[in-house]
């Protein structure tokens, strides 16, 4: 089965639905079953030959987001007509407009119809529109959650077949035994134990503020605890900066920046928590990572991160502060608690695997094409 699969919106430094694209394209590169095709940008096919050395690159694409947008509805076809996959897959709400059939769109969640005031403006009026195109066209659409299916239910009254493939976790990088290299890569960046951590981008919907103003609560108690905040910043991080200003504890708030995955697993399996305060996930990946990591982890309810963390984390609800500052003194002040999450976790995350994953995308490409047969 031949599969031509959009990579082009992955930036160098990938993150959230990156991670996925990339996990996935590796993943289907040594499929047997799978003859894989990638859409990359122009001068970035050497990345992705280095990723997915079985799939044969495709460097056609403009670097330049709005130029890649108007690429996909205006070029592409010239690269359907030269691939002529079975199936095209859009790994993250798109795909074109026309010569596209049958098409697989991954949804990763549908907070610009629910949220928009969590996102630029421009994306919102962008991504409305392509995520009701594609749940009109699209063949079958790969929701990565329950909760994000049922949300595309509601919202768009998708055309094509529902498929839910949740994603994968790396657990040769993300396990609880520590590394060589560990103590070496958190020193240079600073960390030293005890610490919160938190990992992911810094935008509105993660609510860092929240998990700010719930350590300077718990900070007080404990002089030696720091709050290490890694990740990138997204649109909005102005408003963790100001927080972490105001909170009092600003000299025990550590932000390392974006940091690589390795870098990642150690800062993750060493913490003595990790918070997660997202107010809505589609997935949750990084709550997942800390699972397999064996650490203790606090999240939210009420969205997919609870249904992919079960019983193995402790759940508060999104935006109490008090809530969140509890929870992180229960597991730092309880020692039983503490180590019931530890043990937890890893067992939880064992069911998601990226190799699972892969096989469940090849079989909504296997649907998509028995669709576009009948």
């Amino acid at each position: 089965m031949r599969v031509l699969l959009d990579v082009s919106a992955v930036p160098a430094r990938p993150v959230g639905a990156g991670v996925y694209t990339t996990a996935i394209a590796r993943g289907l590169s040594a499929h047997a079953d799978v003859e894989l095709h990638l859409a990359t940008r122009k001068g970035d096919d050497a990345r992705w030959q280095a990723i997915a050395p079985d799939a044969r690159a495709h460097a056609v694409v403009p670097d330049r987001r709005p130029a890649r947008i108007v690429w996909e509805q205006t070029q592409a076809i010239r690269l359907l007509h030269s691939v002529a996959p079975d199936v095209w897959h859009g790994p993250h709400y798109t795909m074109p407009m026309r010569g596209a059939e049958p098409a697989v769109v991954t949804v990763h969640d549908l907070t610009f119809f629910d949220h928009p005031e969590w996102h630029e403006r421009s994306k919102v009026i962008f991504f409305r529109r392509m995520i009701a195109a594609a749940a009109r066209r699209a063949t079958v659409l790969v929701c990565v959650s329950e909760f994000t299916a049922s949300r595309l239910r509601a919202l768009c009254s998708p055309v094509g077949q529902i498929v839910v493939v949740p994603h994968g976790v790396d657990h040769d990088r993300f396990a609880p035994v520590a590394a060589a290299s560990d103590e070496v890569r958190l020193a240079s960046h600073g960390v030293r134990s005890p610490y919160v951590a938190f990992q992911g981008t810094l935008e509105p919907r993660k609510d860092v503020p929240t998990l700010v103003r719930a350590f300077a609560r718990v900070a007080r108690a404990r002089s030696d605890l720091q709050l290490v905040l890694a990740g990138g910043d997204g649109w909005g991080a102005d408003a963790v900066r100001a927080e972490i200003t105001r909170s009092g504890v600003a000299t025990r708030i550590l932000r390392p920046g974006y940091l690589d995955h390795t870098t990642v697993a150690a800062l993750l399996r060493h913490a003595d928590v990790v918070a997660y305060p997202s107010l809505q996930e589609g997935f949750g990946l990084p709550a997942l990572e800390a699972l397999a990591s064996g650490t203790p982890l606090v999240t939210t309810r009420g969205s997919a991160v609870e249904e992919v963390v079960g019983d193995a984390a402790l759940l508060v609800e999104p935006g109490d502060v008090e809530g969140l500052a509890c929870a992180l003194a229960a597991v730092l002040d309880n020692q039983a608690t503490a180590t019931r999450l530890r043990s937890a976790g890893p067992p939880r995350a064992a069911a998601f695997t990226w190799k699972r994953s892969v096989d469940g995308h090849v079989d909504a490409y296997r649907r998509a094409v028995a669709k576009a047969r009948e």
